[in-house]
Order: structure tokens, then C-alpha cells, then sequence
């Protein structure tokens, strides 16, 4: 294994106890943060706050985790199951080191991952990551160099976790901000925000069904959550809510169901934040950051509007690294991470549900309503397994086909041809006037990236 491979666009993420994601892995991990703590930022004894999602191999690793931390001298604080942006938060009010969330996000529950955050929230930057990843593979400690005694470090639980993260989140409202009269589903994926997630709107009011709200350890992201909206979006129907709202695994991302059964994207969240923003004059640069996935209706109702769009490569890290360039204060993905900087760099399932649901109400308008904001135009998108990432340019007739495609779309459509940065997923999208057509493209595209490296699955 190489330094490459231990990190990848989001952290460390494979099979639970396999390659990087076995108990001794983890171990190190948790040496190497805190040697890095002590080598490279001179603190005696490095900080760090654990969380993780609802993974049956969560508390394996966190334990070795923890292992690491205290044979080095560094001290630990449980947290608990919590979502991703609340361990983000929660480092730095901790006065934390570092922050780690074990947890792979929208995966399955084989899988499992390490995200670090630092001192300031933010997830490392690739030297840190580099220096780390290079210990861990490579690392040794002499004999002389281990701890003993009273120098051995101590692990404790952080009682005040949940209610600090719940604090943080309302931190953005007038206190007399409330939820009562709104019907709201609420699908917790089975994973990391299943407690701390009907708290809260239980706190604020809201007539409240919970769904994905009973893990097992095997059933994250099963047939629920964002990944399985359409079961969402056949209760909010039937149940006459007034909006439904679909977590992911890790608690960072959310997809909405209107009071229609009508499933949106992250681009009609991200417009409907993005005009009332400008209309209040709080859009710095009248710009807001999107990724190449998002929607072209997106682009067209940004444009008659007067503000602005960057696009960006896919991925959180890059609509944050775009924000923070730019001085921008909102962005996002169609998958569901939706960045408000006023709050934090880091998408938040939680917080964008509140955003909603307070322009909802200050603008005493539907969720339908507000989101007729944009017209999303015909989009397909196929999944290809591979068995291996060859450069796509060099897969046989790849190119050509591509370009016939976009010929025939004649200026009306585009197509992206990706990676995914977390699986071994080769990802299709076209975008055109006419969805049998593109439907056709997205699928000739498809089956010639199967026929060169494709796969089944690897499980």
C-alpha cells in the first residue's frame, strides 16, 4: 500500500477490517496524529475528539484508534454517534488537536472510513496528510521511545457532545425561532444523526415522524436515507407533511421532499438559499460555488437572477477550498452538501434543514414554492463498476464516443465522464433537451467503459 492510497478524497475509507481499515491501521493512525501533534505543532499532549456513525465495525476501530492516541501520551474524548459536522465543531470548542469521525458516509456497511479534522475544524491539508500517511506506512517506534507509567495517556467520555453540537446549531436563529405547526419526516439513514437529529426538532416543535432511526449495525444507508428517497417521499405524501428530508450516513449531507412527494436535488436547496441571500444582500460577490454535476437549470435560473455560479470539481473538499478562495459564503453539491460559511465550512445535514424550514416560514411559502425557483433540465446518470481507474482518455473508443455524443447534442447538453473519488464507481452524466436521447448516450457511454474495465461490485 502506498502513502497515495492511504487517504483519499475524503479520508481513509475501505473495507472494515481490510487494508487500511483493519484495527492495527487504525491504531497507527492514532500514533502518528499524535506524534504529528508533538513533532510538528510542539503540544506536550496532543487532544483528539472521537465520533463515528452506527458501523457494526465502529466501535472496533475506535478502540484502536483510541490505543494509538493514549501508547503515545496523547488523551482522547468518546463523543459518541454523531454526525460529522458536529465532531468538526466540537474539536475546536473542545480546544482540541484534532477531531476524527469513523465513518464512510452514504457506503455500505461493510466499509468504513477516518476523517481528521484539525485544531480549526478543517479537514487536513495534504502535507499534514502526507506526513501521516508516510508514518502509518512506514513508521517505527523504538523500543526505548514507548511510554510507560503515569505518562501514558488517559481516554475519557464527553458527556456534553450532543447538547454543545445542538447549542451550535441554533447558534444562527433568534431565540424565539420554533418549528410548531410544521409536519416534517425525518429519515436518519439508520446512521450517525438517528439520536441527535428528532432531539432537536423535537426541542423546536415540530410535529415530527421519524424514519431510519433504528440501526442495527448492518442497516446504514439500507433502502433509507439520501441514497433511498423514495420511500420519503411516498410517507410525506400520504402523511400530509409540510417537507420531508433524507440524511446520509455521516449526517453531512440532505435531500428534500417537497409537500407534493416531489424529491429535490441539493441545486433547487442551493438556489433557494442563494436568491434569499442576495435578496438580503448577504451573498458576498453575488456569486455562489457549484460543482460540474449540478444541474444546467441551475446555471439558467443563477443568470436571470444576476448572480453569478463557479463551478468546481466534485466534492465538498473542493466547493470549500472554492469558498474559502473566493471569499464566498455559499455552496454546494446536487448530491446534498450545502456549505453556509456564516455557520461553518463544513456541509451540515442538520443546519440546512433549519435554513429551510425558517424560509419557509419567514416567507410563509411551500417548499414547492420556493423551490419553482429552478426548472432542472433532462439529466441521466449511470454508475459503472470497475475493476480498475485506467485513464479514460486511454480506454478504447472512450474519446470518440464522447465527442459524437457531444456533436450531436449540438450545444444544448453536456456530458461529464468521472471517477468517483470513494468507490470504484465510474460515473456518467449527460444532460440534453430530450431524455430518451441522452438516456440512450449515458448508456452507449456506460457500456463501453464496462466492456474495457469494468466489474462486478467489489464487495
Amino acid at each position: 500500500m502506498s502513502d497515495q492510497l492511504l487517504f483519499g478524497t475524503d479520508g481513509i475509507r475501505g473495507k472494515a477490517n481490510r487494508g487500511a481499515m483493519t484495527p492495527e491501521m487504525a491504531m497507527r493512525v492514532g500514533q502518528a496524529l499524535v506524534l504529528y501533534g508533538q513533532r510538528k505543532k510542539g503540544v506536550a499532549v496532543p487532544k483528539v475528539v472521537i465520533g463515528r456513525d452506527t458501523r457494526i465495525s465502529g466501535p472496533m476501530l475506535e478502540m484502536a484508534l483510541v490505543s494509538g492516541i493514549c501508547s503515545m501520551g496523547g488523551q482522547a474524548y468518546f463523543a459518541g454517534v454523531l454526525p460529522t459536522p458536529a465532531i468538526s465543531y466540537l474539536t475546536t470548542v473542545r480546544g482540541a488537536d484534532f477531531g476524527v469521525v469513523i465513518s464512510a458516509s452514504h457506503n455500505p456497511f461493510e466499509d468504513n472510513g477516518i476523517k481528521i479534522f484539525g485544531a480549526d475544524g478543517e479537514k487536513l491539508g495534504e502535507a499534514e496528510e502526507g506526513w501521516i500517511s508516510q508514518w502509518v506506512l512506514s513508521g517505527k517506534i523504538k523500543e526505548g521511545e514507548r511510554l510507560t507509567g503515569a505518562v501514558i495517556g488517559l481516554s475519557q467520555k464527553y458527556p456534553s457532545a450532543a447538547r454543545r453540537y445542538q447549542h451550535f446549531l441554533l447558534k444562527f436563529f433568534r431565540n424565539s425561532f420554533h418549528l410548531k405547526g410544521m409536519r416534517i419526516l425525518l429519515d436518519c439513514a439508520n446512521g450517525a444523526a438517528y439520536q441527535v437529529g428528532p432531539k432537536l426538532l423535537e426541542r423546536l416543535g415540530a410535529d415530527l415522524i421519524v424514519m431510519g432511526a433504528d440501526p442495527d449495525g448492518q442497516n446504514i444507508n439500507e433502502q433509507c436515507g439520501s441514497l433511498h428517497i423514495e420511500r420519503l417521499a411516498q410517507k410525506v405524501a400520504a402523511e400530509k407533511a409540510d417537507l420531508g428530508i433524507a440524511l446520509d450516513g455521516d449526517g453531512d449531507r440532505s435531500l428534500f421532499v417537497d409537500e407534493r412527494g416531489h424529491c429535490l436535488t441539493g441545486d433547487h436547496i442551493l438556489a433557494m438559499m442563494a436568491l434569499d441571500l442576495d435578496a438580503s444582500r448577504r451573498l458576498s460577490n453575488r456569486t455562489v460555488v457549484a460543482t460540474v454535476m449540478s444541474n444546467f437549470g441551475f446555471d439558467i435560473a443563477m443568470k436571470e437572477a444576476g448572480i453569478g455560479v463557479v463551478r468546481v470539481g466534485v466534492g465538498d473538499t473542493q466547493v470549500r477550498n472554492e469558498m474559502r478562495r473566493g471569499g464566498h459564503v455559499l455552496g454546494g453539491e446536487q448530491s446534498g452538501h450545502t456549505i453556509f460559511a456564516e455557520h461553518s465550512l463544513n456541509g451540515d445535514g442538520l443546519y440546512t434543514l433549519l435554513r429551510v424550514a425558517e424560509l419557509m416560514k419567514r416567507r410563509d411559502q411551500s417548499l414547492s414554492q420556493l423551490a419553482s425557483v429552478i426548472e432542472p433540465v433532462p439529466q441521466v446518470l449511470e454508475n459503472v463498476p470497475v475493476v480498475e481507474r485506467r485513464e479514460l482518455n486511454q480506454i478504447c473508443r472512450l474519446p470518440e464516443l464522447i465527442r459524437s455524443v457531444e456533436s450531436e447534442l449540438r450545444g444544448k447538453g453536456r456530458v461529464l465522464v468521472r471517477y468517483s473519488g470513494t468507490e470504484l464507481l465510474a460515473r456518467v452524466m449527460i444532460e440534453g433537451e430530450n431524455f430518451s436521447q441522452i438516456d440512450r448516450m449515458a448508456k452507449e457511454i456506460a457500456n463501453c467503459i464496462r466492456q474495457e474495465v469494468g466489474g462486478q461490485r467489489l464487495s
